[in-house]
C-alpha cells in the first residue's frame, strides 16, 4: 500500500481521496480487509460531496465474484477489493458478446437501515436472459445473498437519505476461452456498486427525446427482450448523434412497420391520454423493465387504467403526458419529443399530474418513507 497526500494505490489501482479511480492497469484478485486502508475506525460515510453526484462510476471498497463451469455448478463466491479482473483474450464475452448485466439500487433510510428494491425480480430476469444466451445462471437465492453481501460490505458508500442511491451492477459473463462460435466453458458472476445521483443531466426536469426511424434497437426474434450487453452497444451511434444535436436520448420505433414506439435507449416509455396510461406491450423486442412493472402496479393501485398494447407514434404526438421509467432514471418526465422535424411539447416546467403522482408513490416506497404494502422492499440491518 502506497500513500501520498493526493492519492493511494493498492496493487495497480490508484484512487483519489474521494475514491474515484485515477489509474488502473492490472488485476485485483485478493480480498483485503477495509481496516487495512482506513484503520479500525471506518467512517459511516465515504468522503464524497453527496450534493454534487451524477450518474457516474465511483470506485468503492469491494466487489463480489463467483465462477462456474458450463455444467452450471457455481463455486462459493467471495468479496474482493474492487479493481481490474484478468480475462483471456479469447473469452466468449470479448469475442462473441456472451454476457448479461442487471441493475438495481439500495437506499439508506432515515433510521440507518438499508433497503433493496425488488432484487428477486432482477435475479429472475437474469436467469431468463441466461437461458436465451445459453449461459448458466446463479439461483435466485445465490443472487440475493451476493447482492446483500456486496451492499453491506460497501455500506459507507450508500448516500445519506434523499441524496441518491447505491447503484448495484451484477454481471454474468462468459470468461472461458473459445475460438469457434460456441458457449463458453466457464462463466463469472460479478457484482460491483457505485453511489449515484440522477441519470439525466436534467435531473428530474423534463427530458427531450427524438424519435429514431432509421436505426433500430431490436428485431423480432432477437435479444431485445433480455438484458444482454450487445443491446446497449447497438444504440450508441443513434444516441451520440442525438446528444450532439442537444437531445437527451432517442426513442426507437419498431423495425417492421416503423410506426409503433418501443423504448428509449435504456428505459421504457409510457404515454398518458385522458388519464389512461399506455405502454408498449412486452413481445420480445422490449426489455421487461422492473420499474416499468412496478409503475404499472402502482398506477392500477391508484385507480388508473393501464393498457399494455401497441402504441403508435401518432398517439405519442397526441398524448397529454409522456414519461420514461427504468432503474437508473426511476421515472423521468418527457418535456418534448421531436418526430420528423415536428417538435411536440408536453410541458417543459416539470412533471405532469399523473407522472408526478406515480413518481411520488414509487420513490417514497423505494426510500422507506411509506408503508410497503406491495412487499417489494428487502431491508438490510
Amino acid at each position: 500500500i502506497r500513500q501520498s497526500p493526493a492519492d493511494f494505490t493498492v496493487g495497480e489501482v490508484s484512487r483519489d481521496r474521494r475514491g474515484a479511480v485515477l489509474a488502473s492497469s492490472s488485476r485485483f484478485s485478493f480480498p483485503l480487509p477495509v481496516e487495512l486502508f482506513f484503520g479500525n475506525n471506518v467512517s459511516e460515510f465515504a468522503d464524497i460531496d453527496w450534493d454534487e453526484m451524477d450518474f457516474g462510476l465511483t470506485a468503492t471498497d469491494y466487489m463480489y465474484a463467483m465462477k462456474c463451469s458450463r455444467d452450471g455448478d457455481f463455486s462459493k463466491g467471495e468479496l474482493l477489493r474492487f479493481g481490474n479482473i484478468e480475462v483471456n483474450p479469447a473469452a466468449a464475452v470479448l469475442n462473441y458478446g456472451q454476457g448479461l448485466f442487471e441493475g438495481l439500487k439500495a437506499y439508506r433510510k432515515q433510521d440507518g437501515n438499508i433497503l433493496l428494491f425488488r432484487p428477486e425480480e432482477n435475479a429472475i430476469r437474469m436467469r431468463n436472459g441466461a437461458e436465451r444466451m445459453c449461459m448458466p445462471s446463479p439461483t435466485v437465492q445465490q443472487f440475493l445473498e451476493a447482492v446483500k453481501e456486496t451492499v453491506l460490505a460497501n455500506k459507507r458508500w450508500i448516500p445519506p437519505p434523499g441524496k441518491g442511491s447505491l447503484y448495484i451492477r451484477p454481471l454474468l459473463i462468459g470468461t472461458g476461452a473459445v475460438l469457434a462460435l460456441t458457449p463458453a466453458p466457464e462463466y463469472t458472476f460479478l457484482i460491483y456498486v457505485s453511489p449515484v445521483g440522477n441519470y439525466f443531466k436534467e435531473g428530474v426536469a423534463p427530458i427531450n427525446l427524438i424519435v429514431e426511424s432509421e436505426f433500430h434497437r431490436a428485431t423480432p426474434g432477437g435479444t431485445g427482450g433480455v438484458k444482454t450487453i450487445g443491446n446497449y452497444a447497438a444504440v450508441l451511434k443513434a444516441q451520440s448523434i442525438a446528444k450532439a444535436k442537444g437531445y437527451s436520448d432517442v426513442l426507437y420505433l419498431d423495425c417492421v412497420y416503423k410506426r409503433y414506439i418501443e423504448e428509449v435507449s435504456s428505459c421504457n416509455i409510457f404515454i398518458v391520454k385522458d388519464n389512461v396510461i399506455s405502454t408498449p406491450e412486452i413481445k420480445g423486442t422490449i426489455l421487461p423493465g422492473i420499474t416499468r412493472k412496478s409503475i404499472i402496479d402502482v398506477a392500477r393501485s391508484q385507480g388508473f387504467k393501464v393498457e399494455e398494447r401497441n402504441v403508435t407514434v401518432d398517439e405519442l404526438v397526441e398524448a397529454d403526458e409522456v414519461f420514461c421509467t427504468g432503474t437508473a432514471v426511476v421515472l423521468s418526465p418527457v418535456g418534448t419529443i421531436t418526430y420528423k422535424s415536428q417538435r411536440v411539447s408536453y410541458g417543459e416546467d416539470g412533471f405532469g399530474a399523473v407522472s408526478k403522482q406515480l413518481f411520488t408513490v414509487l420513490t417514497r416506497l423505494q426510500m422507506g418513507l411509506s408503508e410497503d404494502n406491495m412487499n417489494w422492499t428487502v431491508q438490510l440491518s
